[in-house]
């Protein structure tokens, strides 16, 4: 139980903020469908449960993957935080299929909505809390691509370097923008409805909210997917092995293999090398490789192997990349 609480603290700080703001926003939401009957509450709180789960299980697998490898498991725990995301789109599916099917059932059969005051304000104020999260998230994401920018950057660049992000991170920035586009949809239905007697946009909200989740589910499931197999980080490998290639020993690069799992990088590597050296002067080409590849963000462990120059070329040069986590802005 102490290792698990050691753990837990190392978990994912957005992930955890996301989930306990998405847990009372739920409750809110849920407590005003309770007294208004109105369905874009209802659909509102559906999303907000099944952000909040997944969030939930995301900051748990977060933390369990970083638990340390164990003789049995010798490559770590990385993909945890992938299988747990897996999980967690079920259930978020399965809300998203409710909502929809909510939001048709107001259309074809609507019905009056009261506590316009009580749902307005419960909406507006859910989707605020929602905004803080994407804004925190969108810092987060700033900070783990290296960039830097003014008050509305976080939302405004956050998308733009969303690829750089944790995988975790980014989960939670792509749910609350949904949250947030929601929220704003659902406002604009319940407006629509009270004042120009457009009760069936209520429904529509809906089933456009349900649509959002859909569509994360479907990003989130296949990202994970790719991450619990065992996806190569193609940047990444790009990188590494141009910055081999930059080193006045290295003759050829036979195989540059980088896994991503979760939000660790295993990497393998054969170098061909003159095959006149001596093992202490190949010992120092694997000393000073090793510093290279291991001072690159994310990179959890290293496997470098040597063979003798075939003289043959394999790896050809593309062309300098751009440091990953530090993208030309």
């Amino acid at each position: 139980m102490k290792e698990l609480w050691k753990l837990l603290k190392n978990g994912n700080k957005p992930s955890l903020l996301a989930a306990v703001v998405n847990t009372i926003i739920a409750f809110l939401k849920g407590a005003g469908f309770l007294f208004t009957g109105n369905v874009a509450l209802f659909a509102e709180t559906m999303h907000s449960f099944g952000d909040a789960a997944n969030q939930y299980f995301v900051y748990v697998g977060s933390a369990l993957s970083k638990k340390a490898p164990t003789p049995r498991f010798p490559n770590g725990f990385g993909r945890i935080v992938n299988l747990v995301c897996l999980f967690a789109v079920v259930i978020v599916g399965i809300m998203a299929y409710e909502t929809i099917i909510e939001g048709w059932h107001h259309i074809v059969h609507p019905a009056v909505s009261g506590g316009f005051w009580i749902t307005f304000s419960i909406l507006l104020a859910a989707t605020l809390l929602e905004f803080t999260v994407l804004y925190k998230a969108g810092k987060e994401i700033l900070h783990d691509a290296g960039v830097e920018g003014g008050p509305l950057a976080p939302v405004t660049k956050g998308f733009k370097n969303l690829k750089y992000a944790r995988p975790a991170t980014k989960l939670v920035f792509m749910e609350d923008t949904v949250a947030t586009a929601g929220g704003l949809l659902a406002l604009v239905a319940v407006v629509l409805a009270k004042f120009f007697g457009l009760g069936w946009t209520e429904g529509v909200a809906s089933i456009l909210i349900g649509g959002m989740m859909f569509y994360v589910v479907g990003i989130i499931f296949l990202e994970n997917a790719r991450g619990a197999i065992g996806e190569t980080d193609e940047e990444m490998l790009a990188h590494i092995a141009n910055l081999l290639s930059d080193d006045e020993d290295v003759r050829d690069l036979q195989k540059v293999e980088v896994i991503k799992e979760g939000e660790v990088l295993h990497v393998e590597i054969i170098v061909e090398v003159d095959p006149t050296l001596s093992f202490a002067e190949v010992d120092d080409i694997r000393d000073r490789l090793l510093d290279v590849v291991c001072s690159q963000k994310n990179v959890a462990d290293v496997t470098i192997s040597f063979d003798e120059d075939d003289g043959i070329r394999t790896f050809t040069r593309p062309g300098k990349s751009t440091q990953p986590g530090k993208p030309q802005i």
